[in-house]
C-alpha cells in the first residue's frame, strides 16, 4: 500500500486536494478527525482533547489500510498535531511523538500558503502562514521524510500533485 500524506499550515487546500486525488485515483482517502471532534466539542480544545484527535485520526486510518487498498490518502496526519499541539501548548504527548515516528508515509505533499486564506470559526493563525509552512518544511526535513512542495493556482497544485504521486505510485 502506497500512503500519500497531504500536510501543511491551515486554509492551504489539504482537503480539497485530498478529495480530488482520491476521485483521480478511484482511491480512498482519510478525513481530518480533527474537524468532526471540534465541531461536537461543546467548549474550547484542550492538550488533552489533542491526543483524543491523534487517536481518532489514526483509528479512521486503521479502518481504511485493514481494507488494504493499493493506495490511501491521508487528508491531515501527526505532524499536524505535533505542530499544533507545540505551537499551543509548549510540548508534544509522548503518543503522538511515537506514533509520527511510525505514520511510514511513502510521500508528503506539504501545501503552499500561495493559496487565498479561507475563513473558517477552527482556524485560528492568519497571521503566521509563513512561519506555520516554515515550520512544517524543517519537520519533514528533520524527519528525513519525501516531500514535495506543492504551490499555484488550484489547477497547478492538481498537476504537481499528480506528477509527485506517480513517482511512488506505479499501478
Amino acid at each position: 500500500m502506497v500512503k500519500i500524506a497531504i500536510t501543511g499550515p491551515e486554509s492551504t487546500g489539504k482537503s480539497t486536494l485530498a478529495a480530488q486525488l482520491a476521485q483521480h485515483y478511484g482511491a480512498p482517502w482519510v478525513p481530518e478527525y480533527a474537524r468532526t471532534f471540534l465541531d461536537g466539542l461543546g467548549r474550547p480544545y484542550e492538550a488533552p482533547d489533542l491526543e483524543t484527535i491523534a487517536q481518532g485520526q489514526l483509528a479512521l486510518w486503521q479502518e481504511e489500510e485493514a481494507k488494504n487498498p493499493p493506495l490511501l490518502f491521508l487528508d491531515t496526519e501527526l505532524l499536524v498535531l505535533k505542530i499544533w499541539s507545540e505551537h499551543a501548548y509548549g510540548f508534544c504527548p509522548s503518543f503522538i511523538q511515537q506514533e509520527l515516528r511510525r505514520q511510514a508515509c511513502d510521500l508528503y505533499l506539504l501545501l503552499d500558503i500561495d493559496l487565498p486564506w479561507q475563513p473558517d470559526p477552527q482556524r485560528e493563525h492568519p497571521h503566521l502562514r509563513q512561519f506555520f509552512y516554515d515550520w512544517y518544511k524543517r519537520e519533514l526535513e528533520q524527519m528525513g521524510a519525501p516531500f514535495v512542495e506543492i504551490s499555484g493556482s488550484a489547477a497547478v497544485r492538481l498537476q504537481k500533485a499528480l506528477e509527485a504521486v506517480e513517482t511512488v505510485y506505479h499501478p
